[in-house]
């Protein structure tokens, strides 16, 4: 069984019956999703899923998509003698109860092959070989938007922040905003200022990785500095409200994320400089050119594990568990409708 979203309405899904094959091609592996993360992250996955190609990774009934969820997974059969049954994989997996992957052994793992993935980045086809471990956990819920974090601040850096002494991020309280703010704090030297809206003040402050933290109505109360603004919210009326309070002093401004997907566009003409969209794994392929995947590699597990140390202060796993329990927290995801200090694991089983 899988969670499937209408492509034309997120809101809208089902739980459509699948069973895996009974006779596995050569190479074929199946795993059963043990438990995945649900984040907002999931949820800019289905809003872009077919300017990405989201929806090509795990291919289904035409005008569906299995939502990619960040998962670890148990094999229960192989028919490749590189893949053991029993042993366990780190990955993209489909929300669901299994999945089936034509698999290529690999150093740490093995690698989805199947033609409809030949051009999806590496990121997103490895699997990687695991034993159970503490922050599992939290390594769900963080791994997938940390790497995006940490390669926003590492192209900020690569750029000298453009000039700017301040970094912006909107939806401050969402985890890849917090994830931003915690690379930022410990590699570089600039004001990070956190927008949120007023519900979400206290504990975006509280958190502790911003300088300051005001909500959206406070816009104009930022001083008159040159600045980064990352936004996070995908809301194009925050973005100009930005940028027209900062006329002039907005150094460079990227679009990541979209936790406002809803929000009304900005029907105005917005102040330069046009918002670039950020596409992780381009930075993610520059760097794993220039560092070597190894270095690469290292250089994450390091910023993640502190990263993951420093959120146990303000961090709660809430579990979902059976396939009828997870479209309801879809749908909370969804509707925003989820406290930010909550990390959701999810099993369908």
């Amino acid at each position: 069984m899988h969670l499937e979203i209408d492509r034309r309405d997120i809101h809208s899904f089902r739980l459509a019956e699948s069973t895996p094959p009974e006779q596995l091609a050569e190479g074929q592996v199946v795993l059963r999703l043990e438990r995945a993360a649900l984040t907002s992250n999931n949820v800019s996955y289905a809003l872009t899923g077919d300017m990405l190609d989201y929806w090509g990774f795990f291919p289904t009934e035409a005008g569906w998509g299995r939502l990619p969820v960040m998962g670890f997974g148990v094999v229960t059969a192989s028919a490749n003698p590189d893949i053991a049954v029993g042993s366990r994989y780190f990955g993209f997996y489909p929300l669901g109860d299994h999945h089936v992957v034509q698999a290529r052994a690999s150093r740490g793992g093995f690698v989805d092959v199947a033609t409809w993935r030949n051009n999806h980045a590496m990121a997103y086809r490895n699997f990687d070989l695991v034993e159970a471990g503490a922050d599992d956990d939290a390594i769900l819920i963080f791994r997938g938007l940390f790497v995006t974090s940490f390669l926003i601040d590492d192209y900020l850096r690569e750029h000298n922040y453009f000039g700017a002494g301040r970094v912006i991020i909107t939806s401050a309280s969402s985890k890849t905003s917090i994830a931003l703010a915690h690379c930022l704090r410990t590699a570089g030297s600039v004001e990070i200022v956190g927008l949120t809206s007023e519900r979400n003040v206290e504990f975006t402050r509280g958190v502790g990785e911003y300088d300051t933290v005001v909500s959206y109505e406070e816009i104009g109360s930022l001083d008159d500095t040159a600045s980064v603004l990352v936004d996070m919210a995908g809301n194009t009326n925050v973005v100009a409200a930005v940028h027209t309070h900062l006329a002039g002093k907005v150094a460079y401004s990227c679009s990541v994320g979209a936790t406002h997907w809803d929000a009304p566009r900005y029907a105005g003409e917005m102040p330069a400089p046009t918002p670039e969209f950020f596409f992780a794994p381009t930075q993610l392929a520059k760097r794993g050119k220039e560092w070597g995947a190894a270095e690469m590699n290292e250089k994450i597990a390091a910023a993640l594990g502190e990263f993951i140390g420093s959120t146990r202060s303000w961090l709660s796993i809430e579990r979902t568990v059976g396939a009828s329990a997870v479209p309801t927290l879809y749908s909370s995801l969804v509707n925003g409708n989820v406290q930010p200090e909550l990390g959701h694991i999810v099993t369908f089983s």
